[in-house]
């Protein structure tokens, strides 16, 4: 019995950890593919000034979804981008996608997935607010971020919008 309690505490320390607090907007945007509008995302580090993963973490980015998106149909989306900012899909690439697949859900309307990268190179996600788990290797944060903050990325509007920038 008294394991049980062990583990339950800390399931519950491990599933009640919260985003970062003290967080400033940097810039949000609206994602739509041809008609469809697919999530809104808003883009938060410390400051509300970005710079660079490195200093501008802890850098949260919250997608809130708009329409009903399986946790398959994401993954795939992500390694497409993956694809499309490096010519190829690595084995990394692969491996990220795996661990993806263990943390992420499927997305129903007005969810939200957040993805906080913290000092240490650490990201965790969040859905609705519930702490979904992380990836430790400090070179995913960059890789997966870049789908929206790199200059190679397929949503130039967006990551405008976000980064408020004139470029």
């Amino acid at each position: 019995m008294r394991n049980i309690l062990v583990i339950l505490a800390f399931a519950w320390s491990f599933s009640s950890q919260a985003m970062p607090d003290n967080i400033k907007l940097v810039g949000q945007g609206q994602f739509s593919y041809l008609f469809w509008d697919l999530y809104q995302a808003q883009l938060y580090t410390a400051d509300g000034q970005w710079s660079n993963y490195q200093q501008s973490a802890p850098l949260v980015l919250k997608l809130t979804y708009q329409r009903d998106i399986s946790k398959a149909d994401f993954i795939e989306a992500t390694v497409d981008q993956w694809k499309h900012l490096q010519g190829k899909v690595s084995t990394q690439h692969q491996e990220w996608a795996k661990q993806l697949d263990q943390l992420w859900t499927d997305v129903k309307k007005g969810d939200q997935l957040s993805c906080v990268l913290l000092a240490d190179g650490t990201v965790q996600f969040y859905f609705n607010d519930k702490l979904l788990g992380d990836v430790t290797d400090p070179a995913f944060g960059p890789a997966f971020l870049d789908i929206w903050l790199s200059e190679k990325t397929s949503a130039p509007k967006l990551r405008k919008q976000l980064l408020k920038t004139s470029a």
